[in-house]
């Protein structure tokens, strides 16, 4: 499989959408269904610490809760694209 964002074929972790942290919050229990709090996709390590490095788990919750969303970000496509140039291990 290949990083969601910098397309790299590396090992993967799962990155949650809306990060297990807020989870138990009532607003979070209240507007989502339980399949959705779990959804996620597939990053690399870099990716994914650049993600968390760049925003906190309730910016991430709220503002960038979908692919998409993490993808259109200018400061996270501007990590992604670093990433992208690094050497992959496989």
């Amino acid at each position: 499989m290949e990083c969601a964002l910098c397309l790299r074929k590396v090992p993967l972790t799962f990155h949650h959408l809306i990060p297990r942290k807020v989870h138990g919050r009532n607003f979070f229990k209240k507007h989502y269904a339980r399949e959705d709090l779990n959804a996620g996709v597939h990053v690399c390590r870099k990716c994914h610490s650049g993600i968390h490095k760049l925003y906190d788990e309730m910016t991430l919750a709220k503002q960038f809760n979908s692919l998409d969303l993490l993808k259109n970000d200018a400061a996270i496509s501007a990590h992604v694209n670093w990433v992208a140039k690094q050497k992959s291990t496989l």
